[in-house]
């Protein structure tokens, strides 16, 4: 039986992209696989203390951290939802990642989840794709691929559905059908990563 930890961190528990797609995700897995099991962490409804002096010192002996790295670690694959804030991901992920990623334990070059599946939905109000007028503006992707594989040894993926405001900004409202074209893209994406992983780990 395979193990889904699922995280998400979006302000709004309506009306987000990324928990759209994150949900959807969840849902063809378990339509795969059902008897797998789904670990749920919702960071923005209950968001974790900022890493401190102290938790740093105890490293896997403070009691948060062995639990969150012993949910990380118990996990087959990952789902993070990580919606761009202000250019970057949200605080309430990067606590997470803080508290999660513990050097000496699960980091490193012996780290012990090396490997493991990551699937971000990394959603955004505009595009910041190569080419685009903001593209060097892009941190999420950059700053979550550096950390998941360079201190984590996680094998990453990204879904992006981005152009998320065009529906609500009337200056971006020629960009409609290409919003719409990338949340379609990124639900079909999430549907088949799920599906695949899936049947991956049941194997």
């Amino acid at each position: 039986m395979a193990t889904l930890l699922h995280l998400d961190s979006a302000v709004f528990p309506q009306g987000s992209a990324s928990r759209d797609v994150t949900a959807a995700f969840v849902e063809a897995w378990r339509e795969q696989h059902p008897d797998g099991e789904v670990v749920y962490r919702d960071l923005a409804a209950e968001p974790l203390p900022h890493l401190d002096a102290s938790a740093v010192v105890a490293g896997a002996e403070d009691a948060l951290r062995a639990e969150l790295a012993g949910e990380l670690a118990s996990a087959d694959a990952v789902l993070i939802g990580a919606p761009m804030y202000n250019f970057s991901i949200p605080s309430t992920l990067k606590a997470w990642l803080d508290q999660v990623i513990i050097v000496g334990h699960n980091a490193g070059p012996d780290s012990t989840v090396a490997g493991t599946p990551v699937t971000v939905v990394a959603s955004r109000g505009g595009s910041y794709a190569p080419g685009t007028p903001r593209e060097d503006f892009e941190f999420v992707q950059n700053y979550l691929e550096k950390v998941l594989t360079g201190m984590l040894g996680a094998e990453v993926d990204f879904i992006v559905p981005e152009l998320t405001l065009a529906h609500s900004k009337p200056e971006m409202a020629e960009l409609i059908p290409l919003a719409d074209a990338s949340r379609a893209k990124a639900f079909t994406d999430a549907e088949e990563k799920a599906k695949s992983l899936a049947v991956r780990l049941a194997g």
